[in-house]
């Protein structure tokens, strides 16, 4: 086996996977806005951490 074919044989289900997930992500992604409006209008703003920083949640 020649390193060619060990390389694609390695990398192809990755990029099988990746362009799988891509596929379904694009079908049933969901933006940030249609989460927010799931919350309410009436949700008060709460402090939260991300990644060790601080914020406030609108």
């Amino acid at each position: 086996m020649t390193a060619l074919e060990t390389f694609a044989i390695y990398v192809t289900p990755f990029l099988v996977l990746g362009l799988a997930a891509k596929l379904l992500l694009k079908r049933y992604a969901v933006d940030l806005s249609d989460v927010q409006e799931q919350a309410g209008a009436n949700r008060k703003p709460r402090r939260m951490g991300l990644l060790g920083a601080w914020r406030t949640e609108k």
